[in-house]
């Protein structure tokens, strides 16, 4: 007991982190033993994936049935931040793509894949996941159509009694009680995922795209390091690195390891409660991001589709570039729509030059090579920002209203496990 009692007295960081050394450590000292322990990892991403749909229904119907007339939600501010945010994130790649060219070698593997072939069927496919069965929603965990039932769901209930209203959120109360639990496990599910990536992958398949992994996780990283605390501090007009690092830090490190925006959005949650932030904003928020805050894609979309481009030697003129950038923000919003994410969207942006679908697939064929690190990164940036704009736009919204905001105590790095031993 005095054991758990001082692991619990670490902040969930630290214990991440610990756990991301001894998987590292027992990976490459005792790699056939560390196999064993990536159950772990398995277990972890599927408890976060199981509870991760039932969360979002419950938590925005109920935030929706409770609203009251006239209270502000700022989700148009939200909604902005996230399309321009995505927006810039397509416009560094392509601008860091002309700057630093990288020519490929193109690989075979993804030829019996079918990508979409236009921004037309993206959008059907959209539409279609927002008309989904609700069972069939919540079993595929296809989230477009699950924000879509919550949220008909949760206007329809704002006529019921109060005691149905209550049931609701109890039950909404509960199982966010559960996804503190099962976050309290993430330091052995982070050991797990570390031991499987290591053991599994490796990195040797990756260092002949060296160059290409540079400029992919260079542009995410100017996007998160510099892009979005500059559209942070333009919003807030705060010093925004300490918001910046503590999105990175609490939920950009397990989604890099998850590598999946749906299991991240629990985690997300938690932090947006962390920081103080209106439970009936980010319950719609952090979901709907999940699904249409795609920087890290965009940047993914550009970078490969721009290696393409010089690989075959083909010549682009500026305007052709900057309607790259719109494509690329447009295809990562529609991500989600698509088996597959980011990576099946780019033979339709290579359709913008006039590449054929058989060399394009060969170009989504290298993303899957290199898809260990490019996922990671993409998820990582694409998960953290969801935070980053919720809180933004609240901020703004104090700020504005003349509320003042302590930033200090907001950014502070606060423990967790005191309020979850209570539990």
């Amino acid at each position: 007991m005095k054991v758990f009692k001082m692991w619990n007295q670490i902040s969930l960081v630290k214990q991440i982190l610990i756990g991301l050394i001894f998987g590292v450590v027992l990976a490459v000292l005792i790699p056939d033993a560390a196999k064993s322990l990536t159950i772990f990892g398995t277990l972890f991403v599927g408890a976060l994936k199981a509870v991760a749909p039932i969360l979002v229904l419950f938590l925005v119907m109920a935030s929706i049935a409770q609203h009251r007339s006239g209270q502000q939600t700022n989700m148009k501010s939200i909604i902005f931040l996230y399309l321009l945010g995505t927006f810039f994130a397509g416009l560094i790649a392509v601008i860091a793509s002309f700057i630093f060219p990288v020519s490929i070698a193109l690989t075979q593997g993804a030829e019996d894949l079918a990508a979409p072939g236009n921004a037309i069927e993206v959008i059907k496919t959209l539409l279609l996941n927002v008309v989904d069965n609700p069972v069939s929603a919540l079993y595929n965990a296809n989230y477009i159509g699950i924000l879509a039932w919550a949220i008909v769901l949760g206007v329809a209930l704002r006529t019921a009694p109060d005691s149905t209203k209550l049931l609701i959120t109890n039950f909404s109360d509960a199982i966010i009680k559960m996804v503190g639990w099962i976050i309290k496990l993430a330091p052995l599910g982070i050991m797990g995922l570390v031991i499987e990536s290591i053991t599994t992958n490796g990195l040797e398949s990756l260092l002949s795209y060296g160059k290409l992994l540079a400029l992919l996780i260079g542009c995410m990283l100017f996007v998160a390091l510099v892009v979005n605390p500059l559209i942070v501090f333009i919003n807030i007009r705060q010093n925004p690195y300490p918001l910046v690092f503590k999105c990175l830090r609490e939920s950009g490190i397990t989604a890099f390891f998850t590598r999946s925006s749906a299991a991240n959005i629990p985690v997300n949650m938690t932090l947006c409660e962390k920081l103080g932030l209106d439970k009936d904003t980010y319950s719609v928020s952090i979901p709907l991001g999940a699904t249409v805050n795609m920087a890290g894609a965009a940047v993914t979309i550009s970078v490969l589709t721009l290696a393409a481009v010089h690989t075959l030697g083909i010549q682009v003129d500026i305007p052709t570039a900057i309607i790259l950038s719109v494509l690329a923000a447009v295809c990562a919003c529609g991500a989600s729509g698509v088996a597959g994410g980011s990576l099946l969207l780019i033979p339709l942006a290579c359709g913008l030059f006039g590449i054929p679908a058989d060399v394009a697939m060969q170009v989504v064929g290298v993303g899957f090579v290199i898809g260990v690190l490019q996922d990671s990164f993409e998820t990582s940036l694409n998960s953290s920002t969801d935070v980053l704009f919720t809180a933004t736009a609240e901020y703004k919204k104090r700020l504005k209203e003349g509320e003042k905001v302590n930033f200090k105590e907001a950014f502070a790095i606060k423990k967790p496990s005191e309020d979850l031993v209570k539990n």
